[in-house]
C-alpha cells in the first residue's frame, strides 16, 4: 500500500504538471521551474522513531533518550 507522503508527493507532482501546462498555454511562457521545484522535498524519507508510552499516565514520546516516564518513573512501553 502507498504511504500518504508518497501519495501526497505524486499528486503535487501531477498537479505542478498540470498547472505548468496550463500557464504554458494560456500565457506562452514557460512556468515549469515555478512550481515542480518544490516537489523533492515531499520525497523526503524521515525515519521516525517509534512511539513510546507510560502504561500509566498516558505519557508519549518518541526521544530515544527516555527510558522512564519523567511524570511517574514508570519504563515506556
Amino acid at each position: 500500500m502507498v504511504s500518504s507522503r508518497t501519495a501526497t508527493a505524486v499528486a503535487g507532482l501531477l498537479l505542478s504538471l498540470a498547472v505548468s501546462v496550463i500557464l504554458w498555454w494560456q500565457f506562452d511562457t514557460f512556468l515549469f521551474f515555478l512550481v515542480v521545484p518544490f516537489v523533492p522535498f515531499l520525497f523526503r524519507s524521515q525515519e521516525r522513531p517509534p512511539v513510546r508510552e507510560c502504561p500509566v499516565c498516558g505519557f508519549r514520546t518518541r526521544n530515544e533518550e527516555y527510558d522512564y516516564c519523567p511524570r511517574d518513573g514508570h519504563r515506556l512501553d
